[in-house]
């Protein structure tokens, strides 16, 4: 049981999510008998659902010639959807076009790949493979399709940019601003219980770039994925050319940190 902020902002308490097991779907297959023999695959309690700023990103890589922005990028987009302390879960479980192919163009919009080794194709299938056959453990996410479904829902739940854009915070290549001020706006919607992360840049400025939102089974808000070791840095960092370790970190509370526009020409310098 936890406290929860549901959509509108209001608190409740919950139990956990929705009933486990149904893994059967007769659209897209359904996993072999290996997934049913990994309980701690499902054992997991929560979420974090992951967006990121491309103003920010290309912040976080070791090799800047890695990093586009793709025009279409304009806003938050998503990085991934974690079940957090899942282990072992099911590599036989493949995806193909066919499974996304209805949502390829919203896909494309708000899950590009940053990255110029990596299409967005094969980003979705990484995040597939590494969190969505966990995920699937949830009736409503056994399945490719229903997995990246739920990613995009979540998205358009949580327009972190519309929250901050309606409380005077905008990209800046002046202005800095601290955790308090932003938390305070993006914690009626995102539950008080998010972390902010930032990026140190190469003049040593802390650069935001990302928000990770704890999430229940049910896809509620409220619960603190920390405290119990859950994440150890971003559990889809090793994925990334060019980064061979996670830079990101949680703002430091009492250190201003720039919220960068989004620059397509020059993506890694925006601000100089």
């Amino acid at each position: 049981m936890c406290d929860t902020v549901n959509s509108s902002g209001h608190k409740h308490t919950v139990d956990s999510g929705p009933k486990e097991g149904a893994w059967h779907d007769h659209t897209h297959g359904r996993p072999g008998s290996e997934l049913h023999d990994q309980t701690s695959c499902c054992s997991w309690k929560r979420l974090v659902f992951t967006l990121q700023w491309p103003g920010g990103f290309c912040q976080s890589l070791d090799n800047e010639t890695l990093c586009r922005i793709p025009p279409s990028a304009n806003n938050w987009t998503i990085h991934g959807l974690w079940p957090l302390r899942a282990q072992h879960c099911c590599s036989c479980w493949p995806m193909f076009h066919s499974d996304v192919q209805e949502l390829e163009a919203e896909l494309a919009e708000h899950w590009p790949s940053f990255v110029t080794t990596k299409t967005s194709f094969n980003f979705w299938t990484d995040e597939w493979r590494k969190h969505g056959v966990c995920a699937a453990c949830v009736e409503g996410m056994n399945s490719p399709q229903k997995y990246f479904q739920i990613c995009l829902k979540l998205r358009g739940r949580f327009d972190v940019h519309k929250m901050l854009e309606d409380a005077g915070i905008t990209p800046s290549c002046e202005r800095p601003y601290k955790v308090p001020e932003v938390h305070s706006v993006l914690a009626p919607h995102l539950g008080n219980k998010h972390e902010i992360q930032c990026v140190t840049d190469d003049k040593d400025r802390e650069v935001w770039f990302q928000v990770k939102i704890p999430l229940t089974r049910n896809l509620t808000v409220g619960c603190d994925h920390r405290g119990g070791g859950d994440i150890d840095g971003d559990p889809a960092a090793g994925s990334i050319p060019g980064r061979s370790f996670s830079p990101g970190h949680p703002c430091p509370p009492q250190v201003p940190f720039y919220y960068f526009p989004i620059d397509h020409q020059r993506p890694r310098r925006p601000c100089g």
